[in-house]
């Protein structure tokens, strides 16, 4: 590893820098979360139904929909990235994601304009999608571009706790609203208030954002195959293929120790809601924390060692943990094996967007980041609740323990390939 001396100035400016990335992160998953955790109190509104369970469906049907739009706004925002600057994809993300959170706090209800209401809500969560589909790409390529070198583990890990920080602070934002409001407050109006909140930051992330300085160069974005699909696959295919590999089991293991698991301790272990509540809240506080601690050990060890123990400890543990979480009883327990289970994703959400951007050059850098990231994501991780709940149906449960290792089995083998120096970036890892 090698370590470069930098000026005060400089070391602020990129630490600034990351700060003003990753804060446009956090509120993007923040708006983006903060959908999952209201719906239950505006689903009558725009779905009205005697089943509350047909309620839950439409609203989880058109958060699905945003789950789709992803590898459209990989591909489109990679793009822009890539032709245009990685800090007009920044702005333009997130002024997405703006919109679509304040279309979602305006928009009137099917008592007020019927049909137009669930269809305006689609719209909303479809531009949320696309803005989320583009952040992820030009986030991770910008971090990586403007972290200090020998220290791009450790920077670069702020991608993820902006990411958990989101999820944690839409759930914040509601405990504290079903603290001070009641049930029917929020669901007159009270569910609004989030959103109103996820806008406003936006704007503040914004301000925060027009500072950044470029990343990329006038030569590279002029490049006949910057920002290309053509360019992409035709020069860089194998690399692509290697972090959709490795990505495919990163995004379902994530999903399935992140958001599934609440619905898992609950369903399966038969765990209170409130305990299974309390018991993610902590976990997910402790996953956050430790991203730049593992960020930090790749700078050590280097991130395709990172990245190999990832794919060994997953294959070798997932079904162990799932198996002992399946019967647990104790709170204090189900959080335990919880912690460890994030321990061993930790090694790879720490790095997951900077090992990615250290494949590409930098003419098709947010592009095959983004793109690789939001298929493999919509397609495994956006699936890990639905395939887990319909083999729970079946009465063969623990299959969903089986593939989740067998594709971190495939991680592994994926992992593998990675280059002992990484081809591009390949300053210190």
């Amino acid at each position: 590893m090698t370590t470069t001396h930098y000026t005060g100035e400089e070391r602020k400016k990129r630490i600034f820098a990351i700060v003003g990335a990753s804060s446009g992160n956090l509120v993007e998953w923040f708006d983006f979360y903060v959908y999952a955790f209201c719906a239950i109190y505006f689903a009558p509104a725009f779905f009205p139904s005697d089943d509350p369970t047909v309620q839950l469906l439409n609203t989880a049907g058109v958060f699905a929909a945003g789950f789709l739009m992803r590898p459209i706004g990989g591909w489109i925002f990679g793009r822009l990235a890539d032709r245009h600057g990685r800090k007009n994809s920044l702005m333009i993300s997130v002024l997405m994601m703006c919109a679509g959170s304040l279309m979602i706090a305006c928009l009137p209800t099917y008592a007020s304009i019927g049909t137009w209401a669930p269809a305006l809500l689609l719209l909303a969560r479809l531009i949320q999608g696309l803005s989320v589909g583009g952040e992820y790409g030009t986030t991770a390529t910008y971090m990586s571009e403007v972290a200090l070198r020998g220290q791009r583990g450790f920077f670069a890990s702020f991608q993820y706790v902006t990411l958990i920080g989101g999820q944690l602070l839409a759930v914040l934002v509601v405990v504290i609203l079903q603290q001070l409001l009641t049930e029917q407050e929020l669901s007159a109006w009270g569910w609004r208030i989030p959103f109103v909140v996820g806008a406003v930051a936006a704007v503040i992330s914004l301000m925060l954002r027009r500072s950044l300085e470029e990343t990329s160069s006038a030569e590279t974005r002029q490049d006949k195959d910057a920002g290309s699909i053509g360019g992409l696959f035709r020069n860089h295919g194998a690399a692509f293929v290697t972090v959709l590999g490795y990505t495919a089991g990163g995004s379902l293991i994530f999903y399935t120790f992140t958001t599934y698991m609440q619905k898992f301790l609950v369903n399966t272990a038969g765990m209170p809601k409130k305990d299974a509540s309390y018991v993610m809240t902590g976990a997910l506080f402790l996953f956050m924390l430790m991203q730049p601690l593992f960020g930090m050990l790749s700078d050590r060890i280097g991130r395709r060692n990172s990245m190999m123990l990832f794919g060994a400890l997953g294959t070798l543990f997932t079904v162990p943990l799932l198996l002992a979480l399946k019967t647990v009883t104790s709170p204090w327990l189900a959080f335990a094996l919880v912690t460890v289970a994030m321990c061993i994703v930790s090694l790879y959400t720490s790095i997951s967007g900077l090992v990615k951007a250290e494949m590409f050059p930098p003419q098709v850098r947010a592009l095959g980041v983004g793109l690789a990231y939001a298929v493999a994501n919509a397609v495994f991780g956006g699936s890990a609740e639905y395939v887990a709940l319909n083999l729970k149906s079946m009465g063969i449960e623990n299959t969903f323990y089986w593939y989740v290792t067998a594709m971190m089995a495939v991680a592994f083998l994926f992992s593998l390939r990675l280059p002992k120096r990484a081809a591009y970036l390949h300053d210190d890892h």
